[in-house]
């Protein structure tokens, strides 16, 4: 490790350059995406991100950040475009820490898909957009940039240049001030810097985006076209002796004839000589330029070249005084060593951090103990450490403003099957203890259709290609929830919680025993039994508790004076005796139900002080098999099962 490091840095002293100070309205940081790129304002983690972290960013020796935004979908549509309330809510929150911290916010407008190209008509949502944005922000600081559209493509330079004037033109009617970024088509190619006139605004930045040679910072890419998913150790820079043979899906593509080719494309030279193409546009039109993205990505990618490519790339930037941002903080290009979702004061690929010359936090490793309080899964927000996940189908949002407590709750509407409602753990949870001492998941719903069923589960991780990521259950419909479209508390102890086996690679797994308590990936919530079709339900403070020393309003729902006891005998055969207690005076229901959920007998339906109850149920007229009893009092529920055999 000692020869590698002294290796590397030998390699960042041979190529850097003398770096000359100029005055820039920033120097370099990072982009921060997978935040705010989202489909609607209700989809996004508003907690994945917060003033610590960019307190954090900040003291990396970052001066500015770049955050991507889905901005078209955070407005409500032609032909206004008005933005979201609670979009709003959300970024005014985002551009307070950066203002209060003293660092750049880059509003990146990155309404983006790199497989469609450029609308030539895009100007009729741009234009409306950014004169919304411009009123909303024009009295903020120096520190806040616009960014007018990330990477537009498939539209003609010219046509580009015209649609992107008439926007500056717009924000400059209501914001006189504001720097603005601008870019060429051709994903702002620096090759298309050159078919980009100048705008007669002076207050402008020129952004250009560099990721060549793109075989060797792309290899292992599914998103492009082809995917290089099968391309992987292509070098930097060109090294014929360990250079990899074409992959047989790439035959006959461009990747054939750009490997054949790399010996010119792969090299030191060639690549500043491209980057010289952006220096000689701002050198010829005296105008200011930024590089808003760079990177490699790391799945395929060979580590030091990767290190290699990063430091004279960056260096080579800061010598022509170009600011940069580089794609990404976290992610495949990100600048943690697990490529998700790594954390500040241990996960950092120090090595990239050196190549970038960024400062290096102390780092220590990360040690797994088992949980032993009491912790919030969503309260408002999606809370911290806590990343969503899965596929939810249907209509789901975080931010209903319907909710039992607080400011919001989770609705989710018509999802399909198997799509869920996903909460990873940034790093795994032990809840072996919590689950010995009797801690239970609780959390209030609501929900309108009495037939609904679906599935809590928790998942644990798959450590290596032998295990699986086993599962842990527990089914809810009307036998352990209120469905009655009013707010209810479920609680389940985690110790009732079943083995159900595991989905892995395409294939499904019966259980073995395996779940381990002490590696918990996820918990899901999961419309597994195709059960919420024209259903609507809401989930609110979703939480691991203890029911003995909890003093919230789960104390209350959990007292020991609300009781449903087992019914006696049972099984019974016709006849059987069912008691109950009631704490508080209430209105109380006792129903009977057959395994399909169809109520088969209402032993209670009246208003009844606090007190014990017994209730005698005949079921002569009902056929052998299982049934439910269900006790509702003061929106609590409780259920038991009972045999009838003939």
């Amino acid at each position: 490790m000692i020869k590698k490091l002294a290796a590397f840095v030998f390699l960042i002293i041979f190529v850097s350059f003398q770096v000359y100070g100029q005055t820039n309205h920033f120097n370099k940081g990072i982009n921060l995406s997978g935040w705010f790129q989202e489909n609607s304002p209700t989809e996004i983690h508003f907690k994945k991100y917060t003033k610590k972290d960019f307190e954090n960013i900040k003291s990396l020796g970052a001066d500015v950040i770049r955050l991507p935004i889905n901005l078209h979908s955070m407005t409500d549509g032609p032909p206004n475009f008005k933005l979201n309330d609670l979009f709003l809510n959300f970024l005014d929150e985002a551009v307070n820490w950066a203002e209060e911290l003293n660092i750049s916010l880059i509003l990146d407008n990155h309404t983006f898909d790199p497989a469609k190209p450029t609308d030539p008509n895009i100007g009729e949502i741009l234009i409306p957009v950014w004169k919304n944005m411009a009123q909303h922000f024009k009295n903020r600081s120096g520190l806040i940039y616009y960014e007018i559209l990330n990477e537009p493509h498939g539209i003609s330079d010219s046509l580009w240049r015209s649609i992107q004037g008439a926007v500056i033109d717009e924000i400059r009617l209501i914001d006189t001030s504001r720097t603005i970024i601008v870019g060429a088509s051709g994903f702002n190619s620096y090759n298309n810097l050159q078919y980009l006139t100048p705008y007669e605004d002076e207050n402008l930045i020129y952004t250009f985006h560099f990721y060549d040679p793109f075989l060797f910072t792309h290899q292992g890419a599914s998103w492009t076209d082809p995917s290089l998913v099968s391309l992987g150790g292509v070098p930097f820079p060109y090294d014929a002796s360990i250079m990899p043979s074409v992959p047989d899906d790439l035959m006959n593509t461009w990747v054939q004839w750009a490997l054949q080719d790399y010996s010119n494309t792969g090299t030191i030279s060639y690549v500043r000589g491209e980057i010289d193409k952006a220096v000689d546009f701002k050198e010829t039109y005296n105008v200011n330029i930024f590089c808003g993205e760079f990177g490699v990505y790391k799945p395929n990618s060979l580590n030091n070249h990767r290190l290699l490519w990063y430091n004279i790339v960056r260096t080579y930037f800061e010598y022509h005084d170009i600011p940069w941002t580089s794609w990404d903080y976290h992610g495949g290009f990100g600048l943690f060593e697990d490529s998700d979702y790594g954390l500040f004061e241990h996960d950092f690929d120090t090595y990239l951090l050196a190549a970038l010359g960024f400062n290096i936090p102390p780092q220590s490793e990360y040690e797994l103990t088992p949980d032993s309080t009491e912790f919030s899964i969503y309260e408002d927000f999606i809370e911290t450490g806590i990343v969503k996940s899965g596929s939810s189908g249907g209509t789901l949002n975080y931010y209903n403003e319907d909710s039992m407590n607080g400011l919001f709750s989770i609705s989710w509407e018509n999802p399909s099957q198997y799509s869920l409602i996903g909460f990873r753990f940034i790093y795994e949870k032990d809840l072996s203890f919590l689950k010995s001492s009797n801690y239970h998941i609780g959390f209030w719903f609501k929900g309108n259709n009495p037939n609904a069923e679906f599935q809590l589960r928790f998942v644990d991780t798959k450590e290596n290609d032998q295990d699986r990521p086993w599962r842990m259950s527990y089914n809810i419909d009307f036998t352990t929830a209120v469905f009655n479209n009013e707010w209810n508390y479920v609680s389940i102890p985690l110790s009732q919680f079943f083995e159900t086996g595991s989905w892995d690679n395409n294939n499904w797994y019966n259980p073995e025993g395996k779940f381990d308590w002490k590696l918990i990936s996820s918990f899901e919530i999961v419309n597994e039994f195709d059960k919420l079709k024209n259903t609507k339900i809401f989930f609110d403070d979703i939480r691991i508790f203890n029911p003995d020393s909890s003093t919230n309003v789960e104390d209350e729902i959990l007292a020991d004076d609300f009781l449903l006891y087992q019914n006696y005998p049972n099984p019974f055969n016709p006849s059987t005796t069912i008691q109950y207690s009631i704490g508080k005076s209430s209105f109380v229901t006792l129903q009977v139900f057959d395994i399909l959920g169809n109520e088969v007998a209402s032993l209670v339906n009246e208003y009844k002080q606090s007190g014990n109850y017994r209730i005698n149920f005949n079921a002569q007229h009902l056929t052998s098999g299982i049934y439910f009893y269900r006790l509702i009092s003061n929106n609590k529920i409780l259920t038991k099962k009972l045999t009838l055999i003939k």
